[in-house]
């Protein structure tokens, strides 16, 4: 008996090890390099003595221009978050509490459909509505609703209707599984002891779907940061992200150390999402069990 619990941890560290080693090797090693990168003078595999340096984080946070960068990238990752949520939650509640199958199905199909096709495509059908005479802007000026097409591509909000369009299902996805285990019970008993649909709704579905409200909102951010087709479709350089920053930086001037340090600052700002989630569902969690 005690040899062969003595050989079980072998046998499970031999299964896990392929595994942590593929991790290692395309997570931790490539993260590794661009942090190392990021704080060289160079590239010690052209450059012979290169020596350790601040100067790519100081160029950063003193010129006022990566400042906006980086902020633009932030705000366009909240609001495509906020929008994705709004228009995602209540499909998911519909998803989650539909009684036919048929129905749930279809739902399902029209949720997932958009995935089946590239990120390209689905960025181009975009183009050819918002651009100046694509399909939005010629039916306005066919109405007589507008004399001038709309500006619409090459700005913000064109960049965040294409990413909401993108990123949606993943919040429906993510937030159908939630409000799929909330017994909805729940809400028919506040609704007999007096509370109205949309105070039953506000005080106990939305409390008991915030894990996955955080969780879904955590995923759409994440991948809206870090979006780089999109934004450079549907606003070329006039609207400029980090992910097209690192671009330029490592195309047109080949400064990897630059584009290394953008990239930390990129992966710096998952990570604090990722802690202040957790934090998040910390204190939602201790809430529900003091309750």
């Amino acid at each position: 008996m005690s040899s062969a619990a003595a050989q079980r941890p072998n046998g499970l560290a031999l299964f896990i090890l392929p595994s942590a080693l593929l991790f290692a090797l395309f997570f931790f090693l490539p993260i590794g390099l661009m942090a190392l990168m990021s704080v060289l003078t160079g590239n010690p595999v052209v450059m012979p003595k290169v020596a350790f340096t601040t100067r790519h984080y100081a160029r950063m946070v003193g010129d006022p221009f990566y400042l906006e960068v980086i902020w633009t990238t932030i705000r366009i990752g909240l609001v495509t978050t906020l929008v994705a949520l709004l228009i995602g939650y209540p499909l998911a509640h519909w998803m989650a509490r539909i009684k036919s199958r048929a129905g749930h199905a279809l739902l399902l199909m029209a949720v997932l459909a958009p995935m089946l096709t590239g990120i390209v495509v689905r960025t181009f059908a975009w183009m050819t509505l918002l651009s100046d005479k694509g399909v939005i802007n010629q039916t306005l000026m066919s109405l007589g609703l507008i004399s001038q097409p709309l500006k619409l591509m090459y700005t913000e909000t064109g960049i965040v209707v294409g990413l909401v369009h993108i990123y949606v299902p993943f919040m429906v996805l993510t937030l159908t599984g939630v409000i799929g285990r909330i017994d909805d019970r729940l809400e028919q008993a506040a609704e007999n002891l007096g509370a109205s649909p949309l105070r039953a709704f506000v005080e106990v579905t939305l409390p008991l779907s915030l894990p996955g409200i955080l969780a879904g909102s955590l995923l759409v951010f994440a991948l809206a940061i870090s979006a780089y087709v999109t934004p450079i479709l549907l606003g070329g350089f006039q609207i400029m992200t980090l992910p097209i920053l690192i671009y330029q930086q490592i195309s047109a001037n080949f400064n990897v150390g630059f584009a290394a340090a953008l990239g930390i600052v990129l992966l710096l700002i998952s990570l604090l999402l990722v802690i202040a989630y957790n934090r998040a569902l910390g204190l939602v969690s201790g809430q529900r069990e003091l309750q």
